[in-house]
């Protein structure tokens, strides 16, 4: 009986350390701000040159970005 308690509790911190974790990680991502200075870097480190229209696409796309 007493076994039958423990994996529950354990079932349910498992879920719920979970849901927290989700949550935590979508509030950062919606949080995170880049500066076109740090785009470019970014770009750079994958190999690719921005021009500065490619540079304003990429900082409208990721200011519109959405984590649902």
């Amino acid at each position: 009986m007493v076994w039958i308690v423990g994996v529950v509790a354990l079932l349910i911190g498992l879920g719920l350390g979970f849901a927290g974790g989700v949550w935590f990680l979508k509030r950062q991502l919606t949080n995170m701000q880049f500066d076109d200075k740090q785009i470019a870097q970014m770009a750079k480190r994958m190999g690719m040159n921005l021009n500065p229209k490619q540079l304003q696409q990429v900082s409208k796309q990721m200011k519109n970005m959405k984590f649902k």
